[in-house]
């Protein structure tokens, strides 16, 4: 069976930081970046360890704004 390997690419200028897909992600990928924010004054969203995500996609399911774009590869 080939494994999968996730990547989540974040729009951080639509970003509010509601955290909804910090909670949803199950790898514990995502986390509110704590220094920076975007032009609205919002702590965004990023991937604190991008290689435990497998692109489930359940964080882009839960944004209420869309930032989210979710990308799988198949590693054989």
């Amino acid at each position: 069976m080939a494994k999968v390997k996730g990547t989540v690419v974040v729009n951080t200028e639509r970003c509010k930081g509601c955290n909804l897909c910090v909670e949803a992600c199950p790898s514990d990928v995502l986390e509110l970046n704590p220094r920076e924010v975007n032009n609205k004054g919002y702590h965004f969203v990023y991937m604190k360890n991008p290689d435990d995500c497998i692109g489930c996609a359940n964080c882009g399911m839960v944004c209420p704004d869309g930032c989210l774009t979710i990308y799988k590869v198949k590693i054989s």
